[in-house]
């Protein structure tokens, strides 16, 4: 039954018109060229091939596909603001940290504060998956980092995020 599911999403995806198929990965990363490059390479035969197309998209990103994307980010351990898809998926993969330990939520306050002084943007990392506490000890493990050891880490976790919210959506 899920495979059909995603059979049909993937048939939906390859039929739509440019500005529904954009509308349904959109969510995934506030990069504009990322969805516009997969849309154009419809149809695709399969998910597998649309993720692994999705992935080598993501090699090339940069500095300026970093900061695009992160515009979009809220702080970890904050609520996501507004109503866009990418901000309730947001909040759903924050949920380790939604209502725990005032001082946890105080702490990744202060990380990210420490984070953002150093580095100049906002921690980004894959927290579907992790806990708080987790999220935390990669918060001060990466706040050690250079500012080019950063940006590699800082891209990986973005292509993680990318490529899970795109997973979800062709597994709905």
């Amino acid at each position: 039954m899920i495979a059909l599911a995603a059979k049909n999403v993937l048939a939906e995806f390859n039929e739509a018109p440019e500005h529904e198929a954009l509308s349904l990965i959109t969510p995934c990363v506030a990069i504009p060229a990322w969805a516009e490059h997969l849309v154009a390479a419809r149809p695709f035969s399969a998910i597998d091939v649309l993720q692994h197309y999705a992935a080598q998209l993501t090699d090339d990103w940069g500095t300026t596909e970093l900061n695009q994307a992160l515009s979009a980010h809220p702080r970890i351990g904050e609520k996501a603001q507004g109503n866009s898809k990418e901000a309730a998926l947001s909040k759903n993969e924050q949920s380790a940290v939604d209502g725990q330990k005032s001082a946890l939520i105080v702490a990744l306050a202060q990380g990210n504060a420490e984070y953002e002084a150093r580095f100049g943007r906002v921690f980004l990392i894959r927290a579907k998956g992790r806990c708080g506490e987790e999220i935390l000890g990669e918060l001060y493990r990466r706040l050690k980092n250079s500012a080019v050891e950063e940006e590699v880490e800082a891209l990986e976790q973005l292509r993680q995020i990318t490529l899970l919210r795109l997973e979800g959506v062709f597994a709905q």
